[in-house]
């Protein structure tokens, strides 16, 4: 029983002194942005999925998620900025991932996975300085009453994080 109590002991302290350590949350493995690329201006994103209004979800988060990352202030105006981050969005998928036991052709569970391509552009001489043909975010959603309201319960989380992903692919060279 002692033995026990020395156990969740030294888990707790060793629990606590971890949480106390910042670790790899903010660790970069270094930035491919050139010196002078310091603002960058986000247009709505282009749709070229058949799926309406994504583009305005989906440039949203990815705004917050710059915003989160600091790597480059947000400007209001393509004339403000050093770059340009230019995203369409260009597919918009569901798949099944399990099915009701009792009918077995009617999913329960979809994955929502959006796809873009990512172009940062120098906004003084339209140079290319970063760009990604395949960045993907992804969400699971259950079906709970009818397909469209379900459906759209799981967009938030894929736009969150298409966006999460996208800033990477934007500002960290790997």
């Amino acid at each position: 029983m002692k033995r026990i109590s020395v156990l969740a002991s030294a888990a707790v302290l060793a629990a606590l002194a971890l949480s106390s350590f910042p670790g790899c949350a903010s660790y970069r493995l270094g930035s491919m942005l050139p010196p002078g690329i310091k603002t960058v201006y986000v247009p709505t994103f282009v749709n070229e999925t058949s799926e309406p209004f994504i583009e305005v979800d989906a440039t949203r988060a990815t705004i917050q998620a710059l915003q989160t990352d600091g790597s480059l202030k947000l400007v209001g105006s393509p004339d403000d900025a050093d770059s340009i981050l230019n995203v369409t969005i260009f597919s918009y998928e569901l798949e099944p991932l399990t099915y009701d036991s009792q009918r077995r052709t009617a999913a329960n569970e979809y994955r929502l996975l959006l796809s873009a391509r990512v172009v940062l552009t120098d906004a003084k001489t339209g140079r290319v300085i970063s760009e990604n043909p395949l960045v993907q975010g992804q969400s699971t959603f259950d079906i709970a009453g009818d397909f469209t309201s379900s459906k759209a319960s799981g967009l938030p989380a894929a736009v969150r994080d298409l966006g999460r992903r996208i800033v990477p692919a934007v500002v960290e060279a790997w």
